[in-house]
């Protein structure tokens, strides 16, 4: 029985070497190029870019410094130029979340984080220096720093600034996507 077993182990092995054996190329094989081997190699840097899908869930604060939201979506024209941010006012954890759409051109994108300092009510103020409006443009961007991680790093702004209260984007028309 083990004499067996050993024999079909040994006759399955010659079988799949016989297989793999097939599958290699050969000296004397057809020379074609393959698709590997004709493709660029060529490496495409994209340093002063954000990433859409990065986008989606950075906060979004008023000229107070206070936290209105998030964004949830953006949504683009045919052409792809972004058109529309779709931020979710209120919940938990996404449950009673109000979305509402806004021009993307009024965002503006702060690479530093909300910086507070002060204490009690006043909150502090948010850094002016580093906004952009819509889109990267790179002009904005920090120099890296050696003792922290520069946000430009991150492929995407820390946050961003929307002109309005918590309870003006409740009180706005909810945005539903269409079936």
């Amino acid at each position: 029985m083990l004499m067996k077993s050993i024999a079909t182990g040994l006759a399955g092995t010659a079988l799949l070497a016989t297989v793999a054996f097939a599958q290699s190329p050969t000296a004397t094989g057809d020379k074609a190029p393959s698709a590997a081997s004709t493709a660029t190699t060529t490496t495409t840097t994209a340093s002063n870019e954000w990433r859409a899908s990065k986008l989606a869930g950075v906060k979004v604060y008023n000229d107070a410094n206070e936290n209105i939201g998030s964004i949830n979506d953006l949504l683009m024209d045919k052409s792809g130029n972004v058109k529309i941010a779709v931020i979710g006012v209120g919940g938990f954890l996404g449950m009673g979340e109000h979305l509402v759409a806004i021009p993307y051109e009024k965002l503006k994108f702060v690479n530093e984080a909300v910086a507070y300092t002060g204490t009690g009510a006043n909150p502090g103020t948010r850094p002016a220096a580093s906004t952009t409006t819509g889109a990267a443009t790179g002009t904005d961007r920090p120099a890296a720093s050696s003792t922290s991680t520069s946000s430009s790093s991150k492929w995407y702004p820390d946050h961003a600034v929307f002109n309005a209260s918590k309870d003006e984007l409740k009180n706005m028309p909810e945005f539903k996507y269409s079936e």
